[in-house]
């Protein structure tokens, strides 16, 4: 096998490398002792051995991301019929798989009626933000709360939510099935606050900001939970036909007899206008 000549952009590759392994004296001191002693062609082939470990380390470090992130294996962009959804909203979806929006501690906010696509498409940008090292964490809002509820009861609140932490990006779902007693709703807005610019989330609701006092009951508690959420925010519109719904009208089933449908047909008349 041919070895490539060695050049100064490999010096400082292996430079890099070193010092991401945490090896600082090999990274201050290998290459230039290598050129010292004349072996610098010996250095081309250790710049292979060393990308072969970073894309090792790459591998088992999304393999351990994605174990901990809790996302539903089979919801990614891959299986994600986004042709039905509009072309700027696609486009969006695919604008944040970048991660850009991590570092800098924007919120996204999905918005529509149920069985529209929102769960999906925030575990596929889960997906999509794993395969590229960050750390994300989903969990449907009620079971979040629960067991923040349950830290608190134990004294050891804060514990959990430095738990937390350590996820980039922390997915809500559902935040409009919250049980709404008074120290859910404690729980719930002192996670709000204490991500608040430092740390990004997600979060799919069925209701628009103007019903979000269902959720938090008191006019100003809403409002400040509003303030912080679209401080640095990116607003996601999903206003699509339910899947559900369409699925029912190929198999040929009733709509108007179905439950489900009639419900989703009696909230999307009641529906206030969408966020701005």
């Amino acid at each position: 096998m041919t070895t490539a000549p060695f050049t100064p952009a490999m010096a400082d590759r292996i430079t890099e490398l070193f010092g991401l392994y945490k090896l600082p004296t090999m990274s201050a001191e290998l290459v230039r002792r290598f050129e010292k002693a004349g072996k610098q062609d010996a250095l081309p082939v250790l710049l292979e051995v060393l990308e072969a470990e970073a894309g090792d380390r790459r591998e088992r470090r999304v393999e351990r991301l994605l174990r901990s992130s809790k996302l539903p294996p089979g919801k990614t962009f891959q299986t994600l019929n986004d042709t039905r959804l509009p072309r700027p909203l696609s486009q969006r979806l695919h604008e944040l798989a970048s991660g850009n929006f991590l570092d800098r501690a924007t919120n996204v906010l999905a918005f529509g009626l149920p069985g529209v696509g929102k769960s999906h498409a925030a575990c596929a940008l889960g997906h999509a933000l794993v395969q590229q090292g960050r750390s994300v964490l989903f969990i449907p809002t009620f079971q979040l709360v629960q067991d923040l509820l349950a830290a608190k009861r134990d004294l050891v609140l804060p514990r959990a939510l430095r738990r937390l932490d350590v996820f980039e990006l922390l997915i809500l779902d559902d935040i409009g099935y919250v049980q709404q007693s008074p120290d859910e709703i404690e729980v719930l807005f002192t996670l709000m606050a204490e991500r608040y610019e430092r740390r990004s989330m997600l979060i799919t609701s069925n209701l628009v900001f103007s019903e979000w006092e269902r959720i938090f009951k008191n006019p100003m508690t809403t409002a400040a939970a509003i303030d912080r959420l679209v401080h640095h925010s990116v607003i996601l519109e999903f206003d699509v036909p339910s899947y559900r719904t369409e699925d029912a009208k190929k198999r040929g089933v009733d709509i108007e007899k179905d439950p489900k449908s009639k419900e989703e047909k009696e909230k999307k008349k009641a529906r206030p206008q969408r966020a701005a």
